[in-house]
């Protein structure tokens, strides 16, 4: 059965690609990437390659004093995302929009993917900016739509000429509806959908899977019963009667998660040598998901030989790394459902707390990064990490006073789930039953 939607995106990171995994059942043909796909020009795919080994070089120099810092300042700049406030005309394009511009229209970035789509034009979803363009400098015959994969965005994702485009745009959160209109866009392309998040974790329109899950997991984050003593009424109507005698279904369970540039391994070692004792004593099991990065992998490997570990992989220490994206994107879904914490720095990932889990953040990489964390902790979903070579002592302290077991329920009420069902509803022109999503800045 033929798919409503092409859905376009980039392996550069993990953000792009994690948006357009949790769009599959609405892609047709499968998930595309811009930047490689088969029958790529040669010299295209170059251009990609250059740009994306640019970036995360520099995000992995980042922890490195002073070179790190001043090569990323360099680079962040260049993307960086303009205070909201006073509000103003933010109109004007950017340096980056009118490079951006010339590798499409004077190299022909895009030209190859967007032709060979418009034999048989369908909506065209792109979480990258430089699909969206190249589909309407190229002239797509169909309808163009641009998901933004953070929590606030800098100008580079809105053309240069935001009144004339006819780009579309679906926008995570209430700060980025009100960001593209200070960028120039015009209110009837805008959606405010909220991020897509992955069908198998959602359960439907009436969250079965994601409000079970949730409940397993405050049985782990508030063993005290602090948190649910306090709101059992608000609990049991907004999930359902009995949902607050619900047991665990598995052992309290954190996830460091690295970025897809491979930044922040040292962070993960730390909290692996402070969680020492912790993990062989007691009931906590520990994912260390380095995702398909291999480097990362073997390094979390060789650091639990060096600590007399090793036994405890495959039963208390995890190790998570995939060979490539589908099956990290398919497995990492599948291990969230198990997993009560999540530790990693403030990137897409900051939209799953709308699972009803806490985010524990890492330091932020990246001025979209310094915005997410802004989000998780106004909705009260997220928490800055304390000390990583003191976890075992701060950690215990948050679960045990229920405080993580509030930030989960605060992902759950306040972080949009069903993203990608109103994308499909608008894309297939449907109408689905979802409820609209309030204006949270």
């Amino acid at each position: 059965m033929s798919k409503p939607a092409y859905v376009l995106s980039v392996n550069m990171g993990y953000g792009h690609d994690r948006a357009a995994y949790a769009l599959k059942e609405i892609a047709d043909g499968g998930i595309i990437k811009m930047n490689d796909y088969p029958g790529i020009p040669a010299k295209e795919k170059k251009l990609w390659t250059q740009s994306r080994k640019g970036y995360e070089a520099v995000s992995r120099l980042k922890p490195i004093p002073v070179i790190g810092d001043i090569a990323f300042a360099v680079m962040d700049k260049i993307q960086e995302i303009d205070d909201f406030y006073p509000r103003r005309d933010l109109s004007d394009p950017t340096y980056q929009v009118h490079q951006t511009y010339y590798m499409i229209e004077k190299l022909g970035m895009g030209k190859h993917i967007i032709e060979k789509l418009s034999k048989n034009p369908k909506p065209l979803i792109c979480t990258f900016f430089t699909g969206a363009f190249a589909a309407e400098v190229y002239d797509y015959p169909g309808d163009i739509y641009c998901q933004v994969c953070d929590a606030d965005m800098a100008r580079v994702w809105v053309p240069k000429d935001p009144k004339k485009s006819r780009i579309k745009y679906f926008a995570p959160n209430g700060r980025v509806v009100e960001r593209l209109k200070l960028y120039g866009v015009r209110e009837e392309n805008i959606y405010h959908t909220g991020f897509p998040i992955p069908r198998e974790n959602i359960g439907g329109l009436d969250n079965s899977v994601c409000k079970k899950d949730m409940m397993h997991r405050i049985c782990n984050l508030d063993p005290q019963g602090i948190f649910v003593k306090k709101y059992f009424k608000t609990i049991e109507s907004e999930v359902g009667v009995g949902s607050c005698n619900m047991k665990k279904d598995h052992p309290l369970t954190l996830m460091f998660a690295i970025g897809g540039a491979g930044a922040q391994k040292q962070l993960a070692i730390d909290i692996l040598k402070s969680l020492k004792s912790t993990i062989k004593r007691d009931g906590l099991q520990l994912r260390l998901m380095a995702g398909t990065k291999k480097a990362a992998a073997t390094q979390f490997e060789s650091t639990v030989k060096k600590l007399g570990m090793k036994n405890l992989v495959g039963k208390k220490i995890f190790i998570d790394y995939f060979p490539d994206r589908p099956t990290y994107f398919k497995n990492f879904n599948k291990v969230l459902r198990k997993t009560d914490i999540v530790w990693t720095k403030p990137s897409e990932t900051s939209f799953y707390c709308a699972l009803g889990m806490p985010i524990l953040m890492a330091p932020t990489i990246g001025s979209q990064e310094d915005f997410n964390k802004t989000w998780l902790m106004y909705i009260g979903a997220g928490i800055e990490q304390a000390d990583p070579k003191h976890t075992n002592e701060w950690l215990f302290d948050w679960i045990n006073s229920g405080g993580l077991a509030r930030a989960a329920w605060n992902g759950y009420m306040e972080a949009p789930q069903h993203g990608a069902y109103r994308i499909e509803g608008i894309v297939s022109g449907t109408k689905m039953e979802v409820e609209t999503l309030p204006m949270i800045v």
